[in-house]
């Protein structure tokens, strides 16, 4: 019978490139520590220079003789990213990537009734051939998820499928009628002799009753089989989402003779779905709108090394806010959290890390592939999850456009023909053209758009999305990412884009959020993010290594106030929030507060006297003018909901001058993200030159201009040197016109300084080209 053990416990570990004749070596300073864990718990979130390397993990290991007669297997649920795992110096194989559960047999080098050593070589350094090659997010090192030791008989059921259970419940035909599950169990034999066996499936409920199942003797022939069995359950309680997310349990045994031999238990939901162009997301039946955020997986001082503990409290957040779907980006996430969605009624969105830059290995889109197969394979029965995602932000390797396509459509095809039950998505960078063929390679299609802080203003949201569904009326279109940093600590009466201001983050999110929520035919939209998250790239508002778009802090400690706004939005758990309590010092002999509800009415009053009731407009009660007091100004807002009185209180301090210390270190707000960029002087006025054949301009890559000599120096005179600065890897692979198309209103790659730079760089020419006149 399959057991398993947890084996997180008693590890060493030194932080070196070793060879494993070195790790073998008595004079070792190794550190002891459990799992999970990473290298990067803190210099990951700090700054652009972070560890990236080689990490070991010895452990003994005391198996039983009597263990001997079964295969023994070693689970790793997550290490990032090259994982070579060694038994009594016997090298068991490689995995590459680092999110994926993957597993080796071990029983050949194992020694039964004696110690034996387990040597695990983890590398989270650039690999030319492993995805995600770059990202603005921070790669962890280490063995960050959980280790087990599986034990399971010479027949058994499947564990070396990609990482998967080896049983896939397909959901045919799903109605309140009735539900047909088409369950595929893939089996191993690994003796030298066909063997009898009985598979035996039963669904239980609930309670515990068994309400369907299925039985087939089948002749298992030494190495990998197949069987596939339907069944049928008749009046099925249907996975809803929030309102219901009912959960069956498949178990699947294997028996021989009075014996059970191998057994696991799948918890699974029945469910069916359609996403419509106009009507959105659609759930057994009806209308859901999928009000999203997305998830990074790290918190301050773990990193990706995060407990059940943590996940469970991630849960706990989004529950409050009352989201109905969550996009887990950019990687496949700890199963325990599919299970945590599963069980809470999440519509997910998962993906792998096929992401901002092609490999250029041989073949590079090999490593893509397989971490798309496991993700499937490994998340097919998890009612949660409706979208599997391809890609995000390929698109930024403009140097690899057609390569980029080409793997596009075959990521594509390979998700089909891994499930037909679910959709393909991907997420577009928002200088995809509205009519690209990027919109419709995939069932349906987001969009990462940044108006209001990285482009143009909240507001242009509107006219986008519907000039988008114009052109694409058979198009379903969802916005997978949007937001602005968000920084507690900065703080203004007259908040503007790019002053990292908490007035302005809340500010941005309200008026994104009213244009979106007038335009049904958004199948889901993402906020960018739940949570701040490394970044090691990142240097702005102050803040190293970090991305602070979340709408809760990094360390899960302080909702910020778009937090609120949301929940007044989305939850139907009456509160009352006073927005701003953290901007406590204010000039002037009046101010204005916001309070966020889901009540239809709010009463303030300050030093306990009444100021105005308001009637409360989406989520909103907004009160101007409110006189202040030098001093303290102690603010109470009271709501009623079905005659209970909620309140909520906070503090502001009149005082002459605003401290200093609320304003962000950008040298005027609004502008530009000044933390990213040092932006040479530039006087002289250009106007825009004819662009011939064969020369450099700004039509190339920066990558490209950056590795010439001569155009390299015209790009510093009018740019700066762009290579210095942390977003350098992320941007070279863009052309300097998708980069002026990002930038917010033109003040930074702007139009004077492109059509300088094309004047000076137009006077380069090709390597055989002919020169320009």
């Amino acid at each position: 019978m399959r057991t398993i053990k947890n084996i997180n416990n008693n590890w060493k570990f030194i932080q070196e490139n070793l060879s494993l004749e070195q790790v073998s070596e008595k004079n070792i300073q190794w550190k002891e520590l459990d799992l999970p864990h990473t290298w990067n718990a803190y210099d990951g979130a700090n700054g652009n220079d972070y560890y990236r390397g080689v990490g070991w993990y010895v452990r003994e290991l005391a198996i039983p003789v009597d263990e001997a007669m079964n295969h023994l297997f070693i689970e790793f649920q997550g290490a990032n990213s090259v994982t070579d795992v060694y038994v009594n110096d016997q090298w068991m194989g490689q995995h590459k990537g680092g999110y994926a559960t993957f597993r080796f047999d071990i029983t050949k080098a194992i020694r039964f009734g004696e110690k034996n050593t387990l040597a695990v070589k983890v590398d989270n350094s650039e690999h030319a051939d492993v995805y995600p090659l770059r990202a603005d997010f921070t790669f962890y090192g280490g063995i960050y998820r959980n280790v087990q030791l599986i034990s399971v008989p010479p027949v058994h059921i499947d564990l070396e499928d990609y990482g998967s259970s080896g049983v896939f419940i397909e959901q045919q035909n799903v109605s309140e009628e009735q539900a047909t599950l088409q369950i595929k169990t893939k089996l191993q034999n690994k003796t030298d002799e066909p063997t009898s066996v009985r598979l035996w499936l039963e669904v239980l409920d609930q309670a515990g009753k068994v309400v369907a199942y299925r039985g087939q003797n089948l002749m298992i022939q030494p190495g990998s089989n197949e069987e596939t069995l339907t069944l049928k359950i008749n009046e099925p309680n249907l996975w809803n989402g929030h309102d219901n997310p009912y959960l069956y349990s498949m178990k699947i045994s294997l028996q021989k003779f009075n014996d059970t031999i191998d057994r696991i238990d799948i918890p699974f939901g029945v469910r069916y779905f359609e996403v419509d162009p106009e009507k959105g997301f659609i759930l057994n039946g009806k209308p859901l709108r999928l009000n999203g955020v997305a998830r990074h997986q790290d918190r301050k001082g773990k990193g990706w090394a995060i407990s059940q503990a943590d996940q469970r409290e991630d849960m706990a957040l989004i529950k409050e806010i009352g989201a109905t779907s969550i996009r887990l980006a950019h990687y496949q996430h700890d199963q325990y959290f599919y299970d945590l969605c599963d069980q809470e009624g999440m519509v997910v969105w998962a993906e792998i890390p096929f992401i901002t830059e092609v490999s250029k290995a041989e073949n590079p889109g090999e490593n893509a592939k397989q971490q798309l197969i496991e993700l499937i394979r490994q998340n097919y029965n998890h009612p949660s999850i409706f979208f599997w995602g391809i890609q995000n932000e390929i698109q930024i390797d403009a140097a690899n456009e057609g390569i980029a396509r080409k793997l596009v459509k075959e990521l594509d095809a390979l998700a089909r023909t891994e499930d037909q039950t679910r959709l393909t998505t991907m997420a577009n960078v928002l200088t995809v053209d509205d009519e690209d063929e990027y919109n419709y390679i995939t069932d349906i299609i987001g969009f990462n758009k940044y108006y209001g802080w990285y482009m143009g203003k909240a507001e242009d949201f509107a006219d986008w999305i519907d000039h988008y569904h114009h052109l694409n009326p058979t198009t379903a279109l969802a916005i997978t990412e949007y937001g602005a940093e968000g920084i507690v600590e900065y703080h203004s009466a007259n908040p503007v884009v790019q002053d990292y201001t908490e007035e302005y983050h809340a500010l941005f999110h309200e008026k994104v959020w009213k244009i979106f929520s007038a335009r049904p035919f958004l199948w889901a939209t993402y906020v960018w993010n739940m949570f701040d998250f490394g970044a090691n790239i990142r240097d702005e508002g102050g803040v190293k290594g970090r991305n602070n778009k979340g709408l809760v802090t990094f360390d899960r400690q302080i909702k910020k106030d778009a937090f609120y706004f949301y929940k007044a939005n989305w939850s139907t758990e009456p509160f009352v929030h006073l927005a701003g309590k953290r901007y406590i010092e204010r000039s002037g002999e009046t101010t204005t507060i916001k309070v966020y509800t889901n009540c239809p009415s709010v009463t303030l009053s300050v030093n306990s006297q009444k100021v105005a009731t308001v009637e409360v407009t989406n989520g909103i009660a907004l009160f101007e003018h409110v006189p202040l007091e030098k001093g303290e100004n102690w603010l109470v807002a009271t709501a009623t909901n079905e005659s209970k009185e909620i309140k909520d209180q906070s503090l502001i301090i009149q005082v002459e001058t605003e401290p200093e210390a609320y304003r962000a270190p950008v040298e005027e707000a609004g502008e530009n993200v000044q933390n990213w960029f040092e932006v040479p002087a530039v006087e002289e006025e250009a106007e825009a030159v004819e662009i011939p054949d064969g020369v450099y301009s700004t039509r190339d890559t920066l990558e490209e201009l950056m590795t010439h000599e001569e155009t390299r120096q015209h790009v510093i005179d009018v740019m700066g040197d762009l290579t210095q600065i942390p977003m350098y890897g992320m941007m070279k692979n863009m052309k300097i016109d998708t980069l002026v198309s990002m930038s917010p209103d033109g003040t930074f790659f702007n139009q004077n300084r492109v059509n300088l730079l094309n004047k000076k760089l137009i006077q380069v020419k090709k390597e055989g080209e002919m020169p320009v006149e």
